[in-house]
């Protein structure tokens, strides 16, 4: 089968960063799917884990992505619930082979079936970041996604981000206030036809701003860019007792004794991959969480996410969506199509 992978990390400035290259299809294991891919996102996750190759070289090439969607080819021994042709969609696992190839094996209690009413595109842009989001807002959080905490109030960093833009139809859903930060008129807008009433700009002071609209403190805060450049602001606007939840790493210590000390808050990290990473015992929560998603979609209660279609997944292309991520300049998810089309 055709893939395209990175022998080593170089920038996506270098057409050698990400090459096309030809490689077996695999076999699945007992509870692995063999997945045609007809369809893929992409995450600045991608472009973290090809920092992660160093000099290499690795070889085969390491196959990136994580996001997908498509049909089922081959069913392990020990799979239930799944069949030959089924249209799946489904967030990878971050110790095995990427999605950006022809077929990708996946364990099949990370998969569920695509929205019966959405396309393979508009499916793809999805599994990463609503699992993302609805693990931190419900599990990590601890909010009610069924309206117990109806009218509370969350500050959303990044908004329009991958991650913000699966978070705020979920928290709007879950009968949440949403106030999003956005800087660009484009994303500022996006935020706006998520449903976003209040957005305030991240360059900018954000509590001035929060109570110029009549919010002092947030009983929830969701920072999803930068933990440590907003780590000051969130501990001055996070109400006492209040959530903070974050999705990125610190490259240096951050200092949680006071001011955040006194507020007896709770602080909380969502990575999406750990259940895999770690073949939890609640692996298959990833899978029920997803056909929850598509439930939502296939009701009319989910937006689409994609801002971005390629129509073709070539080496090129990648590089181009990578570049972006590594920028911050996308917005929304951004979406492959059509394996078939690698040249």
């Amino acid at each position: 089968m055709k893939a395209i992978g990175a022998r080593q990390f170089l920038s996506v400035s270098n057409p050698a960063s990400l090459i096309e290259f030809e490689t077996p299809i695999p076999n699945p294991g007992p509870q692995d799917l063999l997945v045609e891919i007809i369809a893929v996102s992409v995450n600045p996750v991608d472009t973290k884990v090809r920092k992660t190759l160093g000099e290499g070289p690795h070889d085969p090439p390491r196959i990136l992505g994580f996001d997908a969607a498509g049909r089922i080819t081959k069913v392990g021994p020990q799979v239930n619930g799944f069949g030959i042709g089924d249209e799946v969609f489904y967030s990878g696992d971050v110790t095995r082979s990427g999605s950006n190839a022809e077929f990708q094996l996946v364990d099949a209690r990370l998969v569920a079936k695509k929205p019966k009413t959405w396309s393979f595109t508009e499916s793809a842009a999805l599994p990463l970041v609503t699992l993302t989001a609805w693990q931190l807002l419900f599990e990590r959080m601890g909010l009610d996604p069924n309206g117990a905490d109806r009218g509370k109030t969350i500050l959303v960093i990044n908004g329009a981000g991958g991650v913000g833009s699966a978070l705020i139809p979920l928290a709007l859903a879950a009968g949440l206030v949403v106030v999003a930060t956005a800087s660009r008129p484009e994303t500022r807008e996006w935020c706006k036809l998520l449903g976003v009433k209040h957005v305030i700009n991240h360059h900018e002071a954000l509590r001035p701003q929060a109570e110029a609209l009549g919010f002092s403190e947030f009983p929830y805060i969701a920072n999803l860019y930068d933990t440590e450049s907003y780590w000051e602001t969130t501990s001055d606007l996070l109400a006492p007792l209040g959530t903070l939840g974050l999705i990125v790493e610190t490259t240096n210590p951050v200092n949680i004794g006071n001011p955040f000390r006194l507020k007896s808050p709770r602080i909380v990290w969502e990575y999406m991959p750990a259940r895999s990473r770690f073949q939890t015992s609640d692996m298959h929560r990833q899978g029920e969480i997803l056909a929850e998603i598509a439930r939502l979609c296939d009701t009319g209660r989910f937006p689409t996410l994609h801002t971005r279609v390629f129509d073709a997944i070539t080496p090129e292309n990648l590089r181009e969506a990578h570049a972006a991520m590594e920028s911050g300049t996308a917005y929304g998810k951004w979406v492959l199509n059509s394996l078939s089309k690698i040249s």
